[in-house]
């Protein structure tokens, strides 16, 4: 029985660097797409409905922050991983790049094998971030978090978190891999109608880190948290 291939589309206006990453994921297996600029990504996705979209942040028509904006703009592609893969390095390109909505950001110049690995790392954990869900039960990386006991459990240990912990954790590990910015988290656990600060967050992400550890909840500086256990 033959397993369906992940798709990926690359998008770059450099023909070597599409045939470069398009040679090394093709031997991965991965079914391949590809684009030259801004607005043929943007077809190109609604059409393919790729797993993961590898996009470059400079190129004509269309820029990569534009694209990805429209990319994640489209509802049949919400859960489409989106990485950044650029010549730009300083912080305030990548920080735009992660409140577009990407959930990764790699610089050039490339090394093949360290890309295939991300892709793969990338990949592999959109196959198995919902492992389980089943009557309220959350099972991702070594914890099964348990909706209907607000209960925690990594192995034999138990942990207990109070309502809105418990809902933070909840809700990162469900977007496992992908950046939720701060907008996005203060919506889906506080609601519109309750004012929260950035500090709000800050100290629940804290609590949840001294009662886990720190290789669960990642920083995304100037944008948010994601989700990416090690």
């Amino acid at each position: 029985m033959s397993t369906i291939k992940q798709k990926i589309l690359i998008a770059d206006d450099e023909p070597d660097i599409i045939e470069l990453i398009q040679y090394n994921l093709t031997k991965e297996g991965y079914q391949i797409f590809t684009a030259r600029n801004g607005q043929e990504a943007v077809l190109e996705a609604k059409r393919a409905l790729p797993d993961l979209i590898i996009l470059d942040m400079m190129m004509p028509r269309m820029d990569g922050i534009d694209t990805c904006r429209r990319i994640r703009s489209l509802p049949e592609l919400k859960k489409t991983f989106l990485v950044f893969l650029t010549a730009r390095s300083e912080e305030n390109a990548e920080i735009t790049a992660f409140n577009a909505g990407a959930d990764d950001y790699i610089t050039k110049p490339i090394k093949p094998r360290a890309l295939v690995s991300r892709i793969n790392a990338i990949l592999r954990r959109k196959g198995i971030q919902i492992e389980a869900i089943h009557h309220n039960k959350l099972a991702v990386a070594d914890l099964l978090i348990d909706r209907e006991s607000f209960l925690v459990f990594r192995n034999q240990e138990k942990f207990v978190f109070v309502k809105k912990e418990f809902e933070l954790l909840y809700f990162l590990a469900s977007q496992t891999g992908k950046v939720c910015t701060r907008d996005t988290i203060m919506k889906n656990i506080w609601g519109n109608s309750v004012i929260v600060t950035n500090r709000t967050i800050d100290v629940h992400i804290r609590k949840l880190r001294e009662k886990l550890g720190e290789n669960y909840i990642k920083t995304i500086k100037g944008v948010g948290y994601k989700f990416d256990p090690n």
